[in-house]
């Protein structure tokens, strides 16, 4: 697989792409779960969204990926209005599986894994974004049955024989549903939460065994990477973000803050990631880069500045060898 400190191989599609993503869940503003709890990262300027993803394009950033759920749509739209007029410039990545209305802009926490909704769900997506094809098409129920998963496997080849899309993954942590997937001839990918406070060794792994791109999700760790929402930090969550009233998979935060066991871990191997100049956001990025050639971080963005600083670890490169047995050690401690 071609490593570079710029681009990278998408698994075994072969689609070159940036080595550094552009995570489209934030810009989908403010939307919520059944009982009330936010499920978004807080309100949004759609004008500012646009002009990040437009920037980080000017930045050489090709893939940017999304879902039918962020936003209850609106992050598809938001994304489509962005890549008008440069849509060959970009790879586009979305998900499905999640049930959810757009006009009460709520998430019923319940999932259709039948074949006639990925396809529903395919056009509604294509048509949000303004496309005629997906590059990445990407199953997004984390614990879906096996059995559905294999007949859903088939329905994405033929979604590829149809030219809808290019290829397809999986949003899973878990080894076998990746594995089920990966017996499709075009399946590229599998989207993994990963990063440096919380590895992933057996699905890296995993995607070093059957050559498939690692998406990482959660690269920053939420934010808890950034160094913005611990001690000292002058960021703060309103109510309409996620980490504010995190669900109980997102332990990371807690009462609008990093939990101290988290913080901790940050504070061990805050110095070694933020060497050379770098921030803690790059360096976190950097540990990915570094520890498998198969992975496509893509942290989540929603302002100019943020596309900038995220960019701007492409220039940096990956942590050295020496520098991820420092990590692991201190770590381990």
């Amino acid at each position: 697989m071609e490593d570079t400190t710029q681009t990278r191989v998408l698994g075994r599609s072969g689609i070159p792409v940036s080595a550094l993503g552009f995570g489209c869940w934030a810009v989908g503003g403010e939307w919520f779960a059944a009982d009330g709890r936010p499920l978004g990262w807080g309100p949004v300027d759609d004008d500012e969204s646009v002009r990040a993803i437009r920037r980080a394009i000017d930045l050489g950033v090709t893939l940017f990926d999304t879902a039918d759920v962020y936003g209850t749509g609106h992050s598809e739209e938001v994304l489509g209005r962005a890549v008008a007029g440069r849509r060959d410039e970009v790879l586009i990545a979305s998900k499905w599986g999640n049930v959810f209305d757009p006009a009460t802009r709520t998430s019923s926490g319940t999932f259709d894994v039948t074949p006639e909704h990925a396809r529903r769900a395919l056009t509604d997506t294509l048509r949000r974004l303004g496309t005629d094809r997906l590059d990445l098409y990407q199953f997004h129920v984390n614990q879906g049955p096996l059995d559905a998963a294999a007949e859903l496997r088939e329905v994405c080849e033929e979604f590829v024989a149809e030219g809808l899309i290019r290829a397809y993954g999986w949003s899973t942590d878990d080894p076998e549903r990746a594995r089920l997937f990966a017996a499709g001839p075009h399946c590229a990918t599998v989207q993994v939460s990963c990063n440096v406070l919380a590895d992933a060794p057996e699905m890296l792994t995993l995607c070093a065994e059957l050559n498939l791109g690692a998406v990482i999700r959660g690269p920053l760790a939420m934010g808890a990477l950034t160094g913005k929402y611990g001690p000292g930090g002058t960021a703060t969550l309103g109510a309409g973000d996620i980490r504010a009233r995190p669900p109980e998979w997102l332990t990371f935060f807690e009462n609008g803050r990093v939990t101290a066991a988290w913080q901790a871990r940050f504070d061990a191997v805050r110095s070694i990631l933020t060497s050379g100049g770098r921030t803690p956001a790059q360096g976190a990025l950097a540990w990915l880069w570094a520890r498998s050639p198969h992975t496509v971080p893509i942290p989540g963005i929603r302002t100019v500045a943020q596309a900038e600083e995220n960019a701007g670890a492409l220039a940096f490169g990956p942590l050295t060898e020496a520098q991820m047995r420092e990590i692991e050690a201190l770590l381990a401690s």
